[in-house]
């Protein structure tokens, strides 16, 4: 038995016949029949009788359309609770990043998202290689992940929006003899020791399209993933590296230059199962996301600055 061949039982009776019944419900007296006969099925006991030209309910109808009544108000009890819960304007809401989105994204969401009555986030930092993104939105509400414009996108099992698509530079140590360039090209770079990221993430691809356009392969030095390690190990001579122009954070031992003949640039996308949209706070929390993300970009200070030896925020 399931909801609507109880709904009909109740209503018969209440109304006294199935031409009435399915008045009410807008359907033929044929679909209310065959709805009682498959009701029928599932009990072992007679739940309708003729009367006359009329079919009513039998005492054992009767007690299991009594039964209806309260599986009804059970069932609208439990829609109105999920109702309540997806409309919560403060729910929990769990978010992960990537480390650089995830130290400039972060601040701002907790600041923006304090006090009652805003949803309480739950953030986590997961650093993964590109294709492992779309299955972290199994574990979190939000996902913040990077791709760059010329990968392929994310699957159609999530629903995936752009918050910044961000330059790549070239970070050098203050007083490095490139940083009086205000632009460089692969041919500059590719003589030069590299700190890039391990393989399988999104910023190797670019660094084999400098290496392709410079006609010679680069000597990688050093892999480090997180950005703030690379900031240092770029200012202690390590080597250059690419480094996002809005996200990571200013090193007063760093400029940034833009590179040329390669297109450097990558997208910070949220990733989100349909359904997590559902919810009020995740609603909400995708819309400060977006918001976040215009006030990133739209410092003022985030440009690299064209004169050598000038600390340029990364």
């Amino acid at each position: 038995m399931d909801e609507r061949q109880l709904q009909i039982l109740r209503e018969l009776g209440e109304l006294g016949s199935v031409s009435a019944v399915a008045e009410a419900l807008h359907v033929t007296p044929s679909a209310i029949s065959q709805q009682l006969r498959l009701l029928q099925r599932s009990t072992l006991v007679p739940l309708t009788e003729r009367a006359g030209r009329r079919v009513v309910l039998t005492e054992a109808g009767q007690a299991l359309a009594r039964a209806a009544i309260e599986v009804e108000t059970a069932l609208a009890r439990a829609r109105h609770t999920v109702t309540d819960f997806a409309e919560q304007p403060d729910g929990d809401v769990s978010l992960a990043a990537f480390h650089s989105a995830a130290s400039a994204f972060f601040p701002l969401l907790l600041r923006s998202l304090a006090g009652p009555g805003h949803p309480r986030l739950a953030l986590a930092d997961e650093d993964v290689a590109q294709d492992r993104f779309p299955a972290l939105t199994r574990d979190y509400d939000l996902v913040l992940a990077h791709r760059l414009d010329h990968s392929p996108r994310w699957p159609r099992t999530v629903t995936a929006s752009t918050l910044l698509r961000e330059p790549l530079d070239v970070a050098l140590p203050v007083g490095h003899p490139l940083a009086s360039k205000p632009l460089l090209f692969p041919h500059d770079v590719a003589d030069q020791p590299w700190i890039t990221v391990h393989d399988g993430f999104p910023l190797m691809s670019t660094i084999e399209a400098i290496a392709s356009v410079a006609g010679r392969r680069l000597d990688i030095a050093h892999r480090i993933n997180e950005f703030a390690v690379v900031a240092e190990a770029v200012a202690a001579g390590g080597g250059l590296a690419l480094m996002p122009r809005w996200t990571a954070r200013e090193h007063p031992d760093l400029v940034l230059r833009p590179l040329g003949e390669v297109h450097a640039r990558r997208h910070i996308d949220v990733l989100h199962r349909p359904e997590r949209t559902a919810r009020r706070a995740v609603r909400t929390v995708l819309t400060e996301l977006h918001r976040a993300a215009t006030e990133i970009q739209n410092q003022e200070t985030h440009a690299p600055h064209p004169d050598a030896g000038t600390s340029a925020t990364l």
